[in-house]
């Protein structure tokens, strides 16, 4: 199984560095980097949705054959679900798995929110409140300067994303994880994605915000092992079942 991790706005691969550690042996555990931060900081940042999943698509494309799955954590989810849904219109073997996390249903009409625009104050105590970004970053002028053209092109990317048309349920059994207490993605806007994939596999709830699966990720990913291994449970099944 090789299990590929996108990370939120603003982060890298680091958030999840201690994750390949966390699953069953044999996993291959992958966070990847956006363009911009971690192994590909020289690369631009791409803070335009398309643009951003047809990189993934290009830079993955040899690896996402046998057993795969997908999971995201905000900015991430919306690049997992994005990815499935290219593999599948180009007829490709779609992961056996999603998992999205801290990441409401697609609203036509955007996010509504314009987080990118927010003065450098306003988003330093934007972000602060949302956690999940240290707080030497926040406080340090030379590392904000480093740093804010990231953030600012992820939050847009977020707040400009437009998908595509619903279709119908994707056919690949889906998990969605969230905080409690997120005011960024509440439960309430995250119970919608039961009717857009096909088996929903359910909404996983545990305590705290945005970023509740911080200081320590066990329950997490205890839970991801536990619906993977029930996704491909359902997959062998239904290729023992007569066509």
């Amino acid at each position: 199984m090789r299990l590929f991790v996108f990370h939120h706005a603003g982060g890298s691969h680091l958030a999840y560095r201690d994750w390949p550690g966390r699953f069953p042996a044999g996993w291959e555990v992958r966070p990847v980097d956006a363009p911009g931060r971690g192994l590909l900081s020289d690369r631009p940042v791409l803070d335009d949705a398309a643009q951003l999943v047809a990189h993934f698509r290009r830079e993955l494309d040899g690896e996402l054959r046998g057993p795969f799955a997908l999971f995201g954590h905000s900015m991430g989810a919306l690049v997992a679900w994005e990815l499935t849904r290219s593999l599948l219109a180009e007829g490709r073997t779609p992961p056996v798995w999603l998992g999205l996390s801290a990441r409401g249903t697609p609203r036509p009409d955007g996010e509504g929110t314009r987080r990118h625009l927010l003065s450098d104050p306003d988003l330093r105590r934007e972000l602060a409140a949302m956690g999940g970004t240290p707080a030497q970053l926040l406080a340090d002028p030379d590392l904000w300067e480093l740093f804010a053209p990231a953030l600012r092109g992820d939050l847009r990317l977020v707040e400009t994303w437009r998908p595509a048309p619903d279709t119908g349920p994707l056919p690949v059994p889906l998990s969605v994880f969230g905080g409690r207490l997120d005011a960024v993605a509440p439960p309430r806007r995250l119970a919608g994605w039961a009717q857009r994939a096909t088996p929903f596999l359910g909404l996983h709830l545990f305590d705290g915000g945005h970023f509740y699966f911080q200081p320590d990720p066990t329950a997490l990913t205890l839970r991801i092992t536990e619906d993977v291994h029930r996704a491909l449970g359902l997959t062998d099944t239904a290729r023992a079942v007569p066509g």
